[in-house]
C-alpha cells in the first residue's frame, strides 16, 4: 500500500505540501513524516483512503510546525518552478508578485486557500480537516482573497483593455 501510494501519488503529495510550506526540502520532510505517521500506526490496514489520510497528516504537521515556531513562514507559490523557464518576463513578474502577496497570508488563510483552490475541497470538508467551523473557513477565505486582491496589482487587465 505504501509503495503504491508513493509511486502513484508521491509527486502530488509533495506539491500539496509545497503549497503549504513553500519550501521544497520542507515539503519533502512533511510528506515523509506524514507517511511515517500513517504507515507505522498499528491499524494502518484500516485506513480507507490512504492518500486522504496522508494529506490530513501533512496539513496537521504543517500547522503544528507553524504553531511551534511561532514565526509564520511566508513563502508559498502556487506551482513549483519548472527546471527550465522560457524568457517570459510577465510570467516571472506575475509569479514574483503572487509569491510576495502570499507572504502576507496567515498560515490558516494559506491552508484554507490551498485546500479550497488547489485541492478543490468544499468548505465543510476544509472545516473538518482544520478542526474548525465552516464560518471560520469562510472568514479565512474571505480575508485571504481580500488580502491577495489588495496586494496583487493586475496589470494584465489594463493591457487587455488597451488591446481591445
Amino acid at each position: 500500500m505504501l509503495t503504491d501510494l508513493v509511486s502513484t501519488r508521491g509527486a502530488a503529495l509533495k506539491r500539496y505540501a509545497f503549497l503549504l510550506c513553500g519550501n521544497d526540502s520542507d515539503a519533502e520532510d512533511l510528506v515523509q513524516d506524514a507517511l511515517v505517521r500513517a504507515f507505522t500506526r498499528p491499524r494502518r490496514d484500516e485506513i480507507d483512503n490512504p492518500e486522504q489520510y496522508v494529506r490530513k497528516a501533512v496539513l496537521n504537521l504543517y500547522l503544528d510546525r507553524v504553531r511551534r515556531r511561532g514565526v509564520w513562514r511566508r513563502v508559498m507559490p502556487f506551482a513549483v518552478a519548472p527546471d527550465r523557464i522560457d524568457d517570459d518576463s510577465r510570467a516571472v513578474d506575475a509569479r514574483h508578485d503572487l509569491r510576495a502577496a502570499l507572504l502576507a497570508l496567515t498560515p490558516q488563510q494559506r491552508a484554507c486557500v490551498v485546500l479550497y483552490y488547489h485541492v478543490d475541497l468544499p468548505i465543510p470538508e476544509i472545516a473538518a480537516q482544520l478542526g474548525c467551523g465552516a464560518g471560520t473557513v469562510k472568514r479565512h477565505l474571505h480575508d485571504g482573497r481580500r488580502r491577495l486582491a489588495g496586494l496583487l496589482n493586475d496589470d494584465t487587465r489594463e493591457d487587455d483593455s488597451a488591446v481591445r
